[in-house]
């Protein structure tokens, strides 16, 4: 057995994990009830899905002597927007308070989404 043979079978078991964990992201986005627990299945299974599907690409381009980074930038991004856009997505789930159970703000602490500012009550209109 050859390096080529090795780089063509580890390319083949990353899509195989890949493929697996992006079915199963797409599993939960359509089967999770709220957009809390909905939100975990395609920024957390998905990225490691496209992750591995990804790296099956690189390697096996490498393997073939074509070598391509670009795959490498790809997933750099990807890793680095999924969980930014989660938060933003799950900040704004719990500011309109659209999820079953909102945290408890704690009183000796300040949380960026639910802490009210009395200098701030007379900045905003009232909610309805």
């Amino acid at each position: 057995m050859n390096w080529e043979e090795i780089g063509t079978y580890f390319a083949a078991i990353c899509l195989f994990i890949g493929a697996f964990f992006a079915l199963v992201g797409t599993f939960g986005l359509l089967k999770l009830n709220d957009s809390m627990t909905r939100l975990h299945a395609p920024t957390k299974v998905g990225t490691m899905g496209i992750g591995m599907l990804l790296l099956a690409s690189m390697v096996y381009s490498i393997v073939q002597g074509q070598g391509s980074f670009h795959e490498l930038l790809i997933m750099a991004f990807l890793f680095v927007t999924a969980p930014i856009s989660a938060n933003f997505i799950s900040k704004v789930n719990i500011h309109r308070r659209s999820c079953d159970a909102p945290p408890a703000v704690p009183d000796s602490e300040e949380w960026s989404t639910l802490v009210q500012r009395e200098e701030d009550q007379g900045a905003r209109p009232a909610e309805n």
